[in-house]
């Protein structure tokens, strides 16, 4: 399983002053050992001429010379320095960086996934298949949208049909499952009032779980998250349209209040997307748009994707609809406007992974691995079934080419 490179990090820095600790020990041992065997007029002139300046020197004169850093550590250094909230991707490959996303996720033990998986022992291999669990551990970086609260506290938003708040304990599943970020931009982190998007931002935090998407206030919400790969700065925005109205129930960030980052007017989201673009390689939009249930894209989908595509992204994901929707090309950016449900609720739906290789800062290939959830599991499709849904995307995606393994070709 991946294990996440800032807990190693920190394990590092634990290492060096260890190490240091260690090293200005046996420095000091040294010397002691060596007054005592040395002649009494020896030692008067040793004293005066070789006491070290500080117990750094003692720690130099015993390193190993010094490594030259690597670009990631360069690139990380640099980052860091900046101020920008930035991780280190664990990558399987030394020239590539694989990329995997997957739609909505609900872990409120009150709806039926999660009452199901704990009544089948609380065991991830009942929530989704092997197959696909070997996709999601085993991707350099993984990335869902984290559709409920973490909290036990708070009151359900008025007249709203569902509302979603998970136990915080069920933040472990996410390490089970590989996930290294999520979006928190969508309707239904705000659920049971503010208390509940905070508590929800805590639980991410203290779980070492990046989010993007929303924050304490508008600065927090408006922070891309940059991953470190093989070389490439990695940027992942995320905002949302929804709810669509005056007076959404999910409130907007604002510069002293707790929010998400709303993209109706897309204003805010251009400004990130220029901040990330000036500060990476590549840049990521995973956008929660469309309409629910609805296989067409809607107007705003249409009218936005061109403004964000001009704008810098590298890279359109979508979510909201629960549903798939169509792949294209937009001024030379691929999307897909909508994954679907990945693993939330009990109907039987076709969903998918879409897996991003990167080479260079550039796509090398971008394939739709088709998946069903069903009875509360998710699996990878094979066979007639695997082909049905591809030969599902094709009629809804005119405008690009999708091989037999769901290897995705977009026309400029």
């Amino acid at each position: 399983m991946k294990e996440r490179r800032r807990k190693r990090r920190m394990r590092l820095l634990r290492l060096f002053f260890g190490v240091l600790g260690s090293v200005l020990g046996v420095g000091a041992l040294a010397m002691v050992l060596l007054h005592f065997a040395m002649p009494e007029e020896e030692k008067v002139v040793y004293e005066i001429f070789h006491l070290p300046s500080s117990p750094l020197e003692i720690f130099a004169a015993n390193a190993e010379p010094e490594k030259e850093q690597s670009q990631d550590e360069m690139l990380l250094q640099e980052a860091l320095e900046q101020n920008q909230e930035v991780y280190l991707a664990e990558c399987e490959s030394q020239d590539t960086v694989t990329l995997l996303f997957a739609g909505d996720i609900l872990m409120d033990d009150h709806y039926a996934v999660m009452s199901t998986y704990h009544n089948r022992g609380n065991d991830i291999n009942q929530a989704f298949d092997q197959g696909l669990l070997e996709q999601m551990r085993n991707a350099d970086i993984f990335m869902i949208n984290n559709e409920f609260t973490f909290t036990s506290r708070g009151t359900p938003t008025v007249n709203k049909k569902f509302t979603f708040r998970a136990n915080p304990g069920n933040v472990s599943m996410y390490e089970e499952m590989g996930v290294d970020i999520v979006s928190v931009a969508n309707n239904h982190i705000y659920d049971y009032g503010e208390i509940s998007l905070l508590d929800t931002l805590d639980t991410l935090e203290q779980a070492e779980i990046p989010y993007v998407g929303a924050g304490r206030n508008l600065q927090e919400a408006m922070t891309p998250v940059y991953y470190i790969a093989n070389g490439m700065k990695i940027a992942f925005v995320s905002a949302t349209q929804i709810e669509r109205n005056s007076v959404p129930d999910t409130k907007e960030a604002t510069q002293d209040s707790a929010g998400v980052l709303r993209c109706m007017n897309p204003d805010n989201l251009l400004l990130v997307i220029e901040e990330a673009k000036k500060n990476s390689d590549y840049v990521i939009l995973y956008i929660h748009w469309g309409t629910e249930s609805q296989e067409a894209i809607d107007w705003l989908q249409e009218q936005q994707a061109p403004i964000y595509a001009q704008a810098g992204v590298d890279l359109i994901i979508g979510d909201h609809p629960h549903c798939l929707q169509k792949m294209d090309s937009v001024e030379g950016v691929p999307v897909i406007y909508s994954l679907g449900n990945f693993w939330f609720n009990s109907r039987t739906q076709n969903s998918c992974v879409v897996k991003v290789t990167l080479r260079a800062g550039e796509i090398e290939s971008f394939q739709f691995i088709p998946c069903r959830q069903s009875d509360c599991r998710t699996a990878l499709l094979t066979g007639q079934e695997k082909t049905e849904v591809l030969d599902y995307m094709r009629t809804i995606s005119p405008n690009v080419t999708i091989d037999e393994e769901g290897y995705v070709f977009f026309t400029e």
